[in-house]
């Protein structure tokens, strides 16, 4: 691995991070100048400019026909976010979860993420398929836009504190927003161009597959403003904004980042056999582990936090594993199935049972 492989990389990363959080900057105060409402900007153009890095490189990937990166990289960036990112939440602060992520927005989650395995089952997500996922996200947003008439004042007290919409003179500037808006997207297209370069010269160094480089470091370095942003809502006691913006990334990662990449490719996304047994899989049960955890008591803790971590650990190991061929990777397996695997199902059902047998979960 040559070091222009490796500033490549590493520079497109820094300009994805940062064009997202200019692009982010640039629109919130638009739309704020309009008249739009926080909780509004909030929803969706903070939520959409989280997800602009993921949106950049598997775009980027799709158009060159690198599929298995841009694969990757959304499934991976979707572990990413429940396991590390609300595992590292957690681990700050025990996290509250709202009764509406349990009823709605998880089952919404887990809703798209088997559409996902769905519509690739045939080993190609093509522009038709595309085309259902941005109708679904349209609706999506649509839906949040209506719900968010109804949301309470502290609610929307929170979005007011963590998204910025006002100018320091009270003014609208609107020549300078709008060359925010732009630098954002032009950084974002730079950066992605450099980080698929950069991450496909890493693959073929360390001679692994796309797939994988897609779903370790290119998912995390995407997932960077993610990690901030959960990160910091966090510490600032904001714990519902944290759990959900994860929740509603990860809807936005199959919805818009997985159904523009595929409607823009010219041949649509290949989605390899190994994806559909193993990758997508986990990405279906991560999201399904995230209802259990929720319910018991509606408290994420930080017992929580330490197992969500604990498994992407483990899962990135099987990756390197299995990659590399290691010879350990026999023992891990045995250890996942026989004893980490159960251990944790016991774990659950045993806070389910409680939750259900407490006073407060009486009707």
């Amino acid at each position: 691995m040559d070091l222009v492989t490796l500033g490549l990389f590493v520079l497109g990363l820094v300009l994805l991070t940062i064009g997202a959080d200019v692009l982010v900057k640039g629109a919130a105060h638009l739309a704020g100048a309009l008249g739009i409402s926080p909780l509004i900007i909030g929803l969706t153009v903070v939520a959409f400019g989280t997800s602009a890095p993921e949106l950049a490189v598997s775009t980027a990937s799709a158009w060159k026909g690198q599929a298995d990166l841009a694969i990757g990289n959304i499934v991976g960036s979707n572990i990413f976010n429940v396991l590390f990112i609300l595992g590292i939440s957690a681990l700050v602060a025990p996290l509250v979860v709202q009764q509406q992520l349990i009823r709605l927005d998880v089952p919404v989650m887990i809703g798209c993420s088997l559409l996902m395995l769905l519509l690739g089952m045939d080993n190609l997500i093509g522009r038709i398929d595309g085309l259902i996922l941005v109708a679904g996200l349209l609706a999506y947003i649509g839906f949040l836009l209506l719900k968010s008439r109804n949301e309470s004042p502290e609610v929307q007290a929170e979005y007011l504190d963590g998204v910025d919409i006002s100018e320091a003179d009270g003014q609208p500037h609107w020549g300078k927003n709008i060359g925010l808006l732009l630098a954002g997207l032009a950084m974002l297209v730079l950066g992605s161009h450099w980080l698929v370069q950069g991450a496909v010269s890493l693959a073929r160094s360390f001679g692994v597959s796309e797939l994988v480089i897609g779903l370790t470091i290119v998912a995390a370095g995407t997932s960077l403003p993610e990690v901030a942003t959960s990160v910091m809502a966090s510490i600032r006691g904001e714990r519902d904004i944290a759990v959900g913006n994860v929740v509603g990334s990860n809807i936005f990662n199959i919805l818009c980042v997985l159904g523009i990449s595929a409607t823009v490719s010219p041949e649509g996304i290949r989605v390899l056999d190994s994806a559909l047994r193993f990758d997508i899989p986990v990405m279906i049960a991560v999201a399904m582990a995230c209802l259990p955890i929720f319910f018991t008591g509606r408290i994420i803790t930080r017992g929580n936090g330490a197992l969500l971590l604990g498994y992407y650990i483990a899962y990135t190991v099987f990756l390197v594993f299995t990659a590399t061929a290691n010879p350990a990777l026999g023992v891990l397996s045995q250890a996942m199935l026989w004893f980490v695997l159960p251990l944790t199902a016991i774990t659950l059902g045993i806070g389910v049972v409680r939750e259900l047998r407490s006073p407060s979960a009486a009707p």
